[in-house]
């Protein structure tokens, strides 16, 4: 990923309208993001994306997803909110 779109992604990531998002896909980008494939990184930019309203109750398991890499991205994000 180039420096302006990982720059854009960071920016999207940490400038969201719940703070919670903010610090949970914040330290996501930090401690998870590096670790992750090809597929699971556009996976997570897509989720990223969405707005806070529709992302925040797949994170938290109330509401399903069809992608099988972004079932895998939103349990990486489910482990971390739970640290």
């Amino acid at each position: 990923m180039e420096v302006s779109e990982m720059n854009r992604l960071r920016w999207r990531c940490t400038h969201r309208a719940l703070l919670e998002m903010d610090l949970l896909l914040g330290s996501f980008l930090d401690t998870q993001f590096p670790n992750l494939n090809a597929e699971q990184v556009a996976a997570f930019v897509v989720l990223a994306e969405m707005e806070d309203h529709d992302l925040w109750p797949m994170i938290m398991g109330k509401r399903a997803c069809a992608d099988p890499v972004q079932v895998e991205v939103l349990a990486m994000l489910r482990n971390v909110r739970q640290k």
